[in-house]
């Protein structure tokens, strides 16, 4: 009894360890980002705080609400048609001037779930990326089907699943997974394959077979 109960100790401590460190972590990240916004904006915040007499801290906040509102005023512009037509040409200039503009773009449409992600529009499968006699399969997105029966799959890398390997596999090695949402997948990539036994248990794999890619080519 006596080494069962430091164990017990031990576990239950682990286990508030567990349930606070991420809410620490979360906190630390907003803390970090306030502080981050509030140094760019002091210039504007010390004028505002200077001309109405409001505390450091209401001048800040005011100055993070207008720039959360005009994010937002950007985005709604952007789904006007006016927005729709310039939101292109102007993501080509920034595309030549700015080194790494688009890789970055393309990471924050992943992340954020954008309709042209291929996150958003890719189907979940396991891939037997060894050949039909080999065991092994890896957890991958199949992003384009080929008029030639082969798919085009983004295999995600642990525990960042916005970087990955790129691989053009033949239909007959990739199993569909239909009943797996694209998000809870990504999930067991970022935990590094935890709960993976459990989004996968439902249904068994559907054979994607070459007919199945002749109508999708892109």
């Amino acid at each position: 009894m006596d080494d069962q109960h430091p164990q017990s100790l031990g576990k239950a401590f682990l286990t508030g360890l567990v349930l606070l460190l991420p809410l620490f972590i979360i906190a630390i990240a907003i803390y970090w980002l306030f502080r981050v916004v509030t140094g760019l904006t002091s210039p504007i915040t010390g004028i505002i705080t200077n001309m109405t007499g409001i505390p450091d801290l209401a001048g800040h906040a005011l100055v993070l609400v207008s720039v959360l509102g005009l994010i937002l005023l950007i985005g709604i512009f952007a789904r006007t048609t006016i927005g729709g037509w310039l939101h292109p040409r102007i993501e080509m200039y920034f595309q030549r001037v700015t080194p790494g503009y688009r890789m970055l773009r393309e990471m924050v449409q992943h992340l954020f779930g954008d309709r042209d992600s291929p996150f958003a529009h890719g189907s979940v499968a396991l891939v037997q990326l060894y050949g039909p006699n080999v065991p092994i399969t890896v957890t991958g997105i199949v992003t384009s089907r080929h008029d030639d029966g082969v798919c085009t799959v983004f295999v995600p890398t642990g525990p960042n699943p916005t970087s990955g390997f790129i691989y053009h596999v033949p239909a007959e090695l990739i199993q569909q997974r239909p009943d797996v949402r694209v998000d809870e997948a990504i999930r067991t990539i970022i935990a590094c394959g935890m709960g993976t036994g459990t989004v996968f248990r439902g249904a068994p794999p559907t054979q994607l077979t070459p007919a199945d890619t002749s109508p999708r080519g892109d």
